[in-house]
């Protein structure tokens, strides 16, 4: 298979990924289109529940990469007959973690508000949002299991179908509330949390209906195929990874914090820019978890110099993706700002730190697709520190000397950012060149 061929292999297989993840992310892209209208204020409190509830999802964030990389890891054994138990494990998982965590962080969501912001509106309306969208975790972990499943047997499509429709039933939904349509009393900012938790469960009843009867055939919850074996292999992919997530949403929270200690105006902009850089970085997400399915496929054929081929050319797909992505961010900032923000003050304030958004994401993209690579090979605890302390040892430290300490405010701190997302892909290409992942057993 020449270059020409594996790029053609990495976009049939990537493209719908990207498709579900963007997808995902603009769960919370139309969230903020939508309340950006209520005022800073009501941006600032979505912002501080989004990214209190991305904390949240984190803790189970691991449970689609795991089953993804088991079950590609099982195709390429040629087990057909177990390809779908390391599904049946990510559900179990799923329904004893999410409910825990669902009580755990209703009960202190007020508190949890008054962390991020000095406003008490914005805490308010926080909370409010925060307290709909923790309530549907169960929902999410249950769809990233289905995620994982479907993108391990090389089927993407099938659950960017079903996104879709849980976006379009989001933006109906989310936007009844919050403006009060058809008789329901307007609900302001919470109601996108309430209209996403809705959507969310319509999702997985979905994605139950369609994945369960033909997974019944390949091992799903047959007490035979899902061992305690296949368990143990499933929490030991996943926690280092979710645990990976957890401190990166944690950073995001801790960097929403800095930027509020510039002001709520500074904050309702943070959490604009954040959103889009979440959106930018998920083409390069997307065909890392392509890599994930494929490097996992090439290792249980045991071919490691194809699996390592495979990461060199998702990394030049991205990038170019990337790329073209970033152009409007700056060629037409300011059209692109006017979406979400209401006023000229805040359009200016945020020109030049995403102009750096566009810069910064693609001098990541090879981290951020060598990351997803290295958890197919299995490598999940090296991805885990490597990600970790370079953003709670590096960049936050000087994100918060240099935005308020020292004043450089938005700008500074999105410069920084440019630094540390070069460093952490020449660390990972350093990583991938070496070539020891091939030796890990999953």
């Amino acid at each position: 298979m020449n270059r020409l061929q594996r790029i053609k292999t990495i976009l049939t297989l990537g493209l719908p990924i990207i498709g579900g993840m963007l997808s995902q992310s603009l769960l919370n892209l139309v969230d903020a289109a939508m309340v950006g209208r209520l005022g800073e204020t009501a941006l600032a409190g979505v912002g501080i529940g989004g990214y209190t509830n991305f904390l949240a999802v984190s803790l189970i964030l691991g449970l689609s990469s795991a089953v993804q990389a088991l079950v590609a890891r099982r195709r390429g054994q040629e087990l057909n007959s177990e390809t779908a138990a390391p599904l049946s494990w990510g559900i179990v998982v799923a329904f004893c973690i999410a409910i825990p965590l669902s009580i755990l962080f209703y009960i202190n969501s007020e508190w949890l508000m008054t962390l991020l912001s000095d406003d008490i509106q914005a805490q308010t309306i926080a909370d409010n949002y925060f307290s709909y969208r923790v309530l549907a975790l169960l929902a999410v972990g249950l769809n990233l299991s289905f995620r994982g499943y479907w993108n391990g047997t090389n089927r993407p499509m099938v659950y960017l179908r079903i996104l879709l429709m849980v976006q379009l039933l989001n933006v109906l939904i989310s936007y009844t509330l919050i403006f009060g349509y058809f008789g329901i009393t307007p609900m302001g900012a919470p109601g996108a949390g309430l209209g996403t938790t809705i959507s969310l469960y319509l999702g997985s009843a979905m994605f139950a209906l369609v994945t369960l009867p033909s997974a019944a055939q390949k091992g799903l919850f047959n007490i035979h195929h899902t061992s305690l074996n296949e368990l143990r292999s499933l929490l030991r992919l996943a926690i280092p990874h979710s645990i990976q997530q957890f401190f990166f949403a944690a950073s995001i929270m801790v960097l929403f914090w800095i930027i509020g200690l510039l002001g709520t105006a500074e904050q309702a902009i943070g959490h604009v820019l954040i959103n889009l850089a979440l959106l930018l970085i998920l083409p390069a997400v997307g065909l890392g978890v392509a890599a994930t399915t494929l490097v996992s496929h090439a290792l249980g054929q045991h071919n490691p110099t194809l699996a390592s081929r495979w990461g060199w050319d998702v990394i030049l797909t991205a990038m170019l993706i990337i790329f073209l992505l970033s152009l409007p961010m700056w060629l037409y900032p300011d059209h692109l700002l006017s979406l979400f923000l209401a006023t000229d003050q805040a359009i200016s304030k945020a020109r030049t730190p995403l102009i750096l958004t566009g810069l910064a994401i693609c001098l990541d993209a090879a981290a951020i697709v060598l990351t997803q690579a290295l958890l197919g090979a299995g490598a999940n605890r090296s991805v885990m520190l490597i990600s970790t302390l370079g953003q709670w040892f590096f960049y936050l430290p000087l994100a918060w000397l240099i935005g308020p300490w020292l004043g450089y405010g938005l700008t500074g701190i999105w410069l920084l950012q440019v630094f540390h997302r070069a460093g952490s892909s020449l660390i990972f290409i350093y990583i991938w060149k070496q070539r020891n992942w091939v030796h890990i057993r999953i």
